[in-house]
């Protein structure tokens, strides 16, 4: 069976003007500390695309990602006054899907629903 049956992705967009990004990027420091303890994160990492910034993130399950957002939740509260939200995704199993829908319906994701694929 793959560690990946129940897994959930998960990838912000932000947009961030010239004059917030090196506050931008130090908070990115604060949240590779606060989720290199999250045990039930499979892989966190930061890309950009000029302005553009998206988080690349998978957790194990639906309590994995709720457990993320309860960690960090205080410097995701700082970082959405200095950047914009411009669209998230979660992507997974329908069944994991559904348990994420109500917390995180403030944030309007798009929501992807696995299908078909092969992991190891």
């Amino acid at each position: 069976m793959s560690t990946f049956d129940n897994s959930v992705s998960i990838n912000p967009y932000f947009k961030i003007s010239k004059e917030n990004m090196a506050a931008a990027k130090e908070l990115l420091k604060t949240f590779c500390a606060l989720v290199s303890k999250e045990e039930g994160c499979l892989y966190y990492n930061f890309c950009f695309n000029g302005n553009i910034l998206t988080c690349r993130e998978a957790y194990k399950d639906a309590a994995a990602v709720m457990a993320h957002l309860e960690n960090c939740g205080e410097a995701l509260g700082k970082f959405v006054q200095i950047v914009e939200l411009s669209r998230i995704e979660i992507l997974g199993p329908a069944e994991e899907l559904d348990k994420l829908r109500a917390p995180m319906a403030n944030m309007n994701p798009d929501y992807f629903v696995f299908d078909s694929g092969t992991g190891k």
